[in-house]
Parts: structure tokens; sequence; C-alpha cells
């Protein structure tokens, strides 16, 4: 009769249950999904979602070098584009070849993806900050707002098991085309400034810290609806109990 297994080697059994339900709602998921299932079905087998990830990485620090390098030629933001579109073929591709291949980890997958995202989406917007035309302190107002609304996803997909990854029809994708926009808008618009008051403002700063007060304003609008229905549940359990 074979015995049990020891509580360390239960400890390293594979786990293949998905840690949260995803939910996508943004305006290109459908459209994504397809291209994804397609370009999986088509990866070859040396690739592999851990070599993805890494390829993604290496797009943010490609587009961090480009925007960095718009203060010698504003053609390198084509660079910075570039690199944003390795960066999402990474991240995007790396779970939908991992859950085609049914190869998942979802606890290590979980922590590298989104530790590899908080170090990516640093160095973009490092980047965008030491670009030619957006100041440093408004690129990092805006990975703020972007990190706080990350913040609450994690929160969110621990109380109630929902990872939520699009906000007003908007998700990571969305983020990088409209990043994308931007590069085109100041490659061809050049330089442009807007006196407010004592202060020379560049239109594209408006455009960040628009974005920046979007998503702190989700945050707190989310957290606070959060917020409101956990204290609900939790007080009529608590009375269920009681009972």
């Amino acid at each position: 009769m074979p015995l049990p297994p020891s509580p360390v080697a239960a400890r390293t059994l594979p786990i293949r249950a998905p840690l949260a339900v995803r939910i996508k709602q943004n305006v290109l998921a459908q459209g994504e999904r397809k291209l994804l299932d397609w370009m999986c079905a088509r990866v070859p087998q040396f690739i592999t979602p851990d070599r993805l990830t890494a390829f993604g990485a290496a797009g943010a620090v490609i587009a961090f070098i480009g925007y960095a390098a718009t203060v010698l030629d504003p053609s390198f933001f084509w660079l910075a584009t570039l690199g944003i579109v390795i960066h999402w073929f990474g991240d995007s591709l790396d779970g939908s070849l991992a859950r085609h291949r049914q190869i998942e980890r979802p606890r290590y997958g979980y922590f590298v993806d989104f530790s590899v995202d908080a170090i990516s989406s640093f160095l973009i917007m490092l980047g965008v900050g030491l670009s030619a035309y957006v100041r440093l302190d408004v690129a990092l107002f805006a990975l703020v707002g972007y990190y706080m609304l990350w913040m609450y996803v994690l929160l969110n997909c621990q109380v109630s098991r929902n990872l939520q990854l699009s906000f007003l029809s908007a998700g990571p994708t969305e983020f990088r085309i409209v990043l994308i926009g931007l590069n085109c808008w100041m490659y061809f618009a050049g330089h442009v400034t807007i006196p407010v008051g004592p202060v020379i403002v560049s239109p594209y700063e408006f455009a960040f810290i628009g974005m920046g007060i979007v998503s702190i304003g989700l945050f707190a609008i989310n957290v606070f609806r959060v917020a409101r229905r956990l204290r609900l549940e939790d007080s009529l359990q608590s009375w269920g109990e009681r009972g």
C-alpha cells in the first residue's frame, strides 16, 4: 500500500486551478482574444511563456531608451513605439500561450506577471518623463495613478477572486494604443507649449495629467464601492453566525 505524500511533497504538488476569474470588458477584448488565440496556435515550441515574459520586458527597455533618446532626435519616438508593441506582444501572449498549451502555473504566473508589469510600467513612464516634451514629474504623476489602479485590481482580486482588467471599457491594450497615439502626436506636432499663468506646459503634459487624474478617480470610486459591499456582506455574515 503506497504511503501518503509527506507535507513537504504535498506543498510542492503542481497547482492548476486558476487563482481568480479574469474579467476583461475592454473595447478590443474580443478581437485581441481572437488574435492571441491565432498566434498561440502558430508559436514555435522553443518559445516558452517565460521567454515571452522576458521579451515583453525587453520591449519596455527599448521603449525607455527610445523615449529618453528623443531629446537628441524626435525620430526616436518611433523606437519607443516599437518597444511598446514588443511589450504588448510578450506581455499579452505569455499567459495565453501557457493556457493554450495547458502548462499554467497560476501562482507563479500571477506573481511574475504583475511584478514584471510593475517594472515595465516604471521603465516606460520614466522614459516618457525623460523625453523631449514631457516633464518627469508629470510622467510620474500618471504612473502613480496607474499604480493606484492596479493596486485596486490586486486588492479586489484577493477579496472577491475577480481579476478586473478593464475600466471604462479600456484595459492595458487600450492604454498602449493611447501611448502610441501620443507618440505620433509628439513626433508630428513637435515642441508645442501653452502658458498657464507663470507656468509653461505642453498639451502632451495635459494628456498625461488627465490620465493620472482619471486613474486616481477610478481607484477612489471602485475602492469605495467594493468597501461598501464588503461591509454589508461581512455584517450579514456576522449576524448569520450569531443567529
